[in-house]
């Protein structure tokens, strides 16, 4: 069993790398400094960078694998738009490709154009990635806000 979990695992973290890949690829070409940030992030994750390489080179786009918790999907959808930024330049299809990928993680699609920018001005205002989540979280959040105490 604890076998399967690590399996899913790394099923997940590939898929993710195979996501930043794909947004990397989004422009054209891979950035030294966006190949980079895919290593660091397989490295985070215990991958290696040649594994990530071999992972990379043979991508074609982005994975079937997504997450299935809150957490997952918004790590996942912060690296993409943390790698957007990672060549200084954001290219208008990498913006639509972190757009696209936030629905698929099953961000609702109102908010998706708005959540890739809250991130992307966190990231660029150097806020941490904890803060950056946590006022995302309660953007996203905003329909399920308490209602007030009515006397019957």
């Amino acid at each position: 069993m604890f076998g399967f979990f690590e399996n899913e695992q790394a099923k997940k973290i590939k898929s993710h790398l195979l996501n930043l890949a794909a947004l990397a690829k989004a422009d054209g070409h891979i950035d030294a400094r966006e190949m980079s940030f895919i290593t660091a992030v397989g490295k985070k994750n215990g991958i290696s960078a040649s594994e990530v390489q071999a992972l990379v080179s043979g991508s074609k786009g982005a994975s079937n694998d997504l997450p299935t918790t809150d957490s997952e999907r918004f790590d996942q959808i912060f690296d993409l738009v943390d790698m957007m930024l990672a060549d200084g330049i954001v290219d208008e299809t990498e913006m639509d490709f972190c757009i696209i990928m936030a629905e698929k993680l099953g961000f609702r699609k109102a908010i998706v154009g708005v959540l890739v920018r809250k991130i992307s001005q966190g990231v660029k205002d150097g806020l941490s990635k904890d803060r950056i989540k946590e006022e995302s979280n309660s953007f996203l959040n905003y329909n399920e806000l308490p209602r007030p105490n009515v006397p019957a």
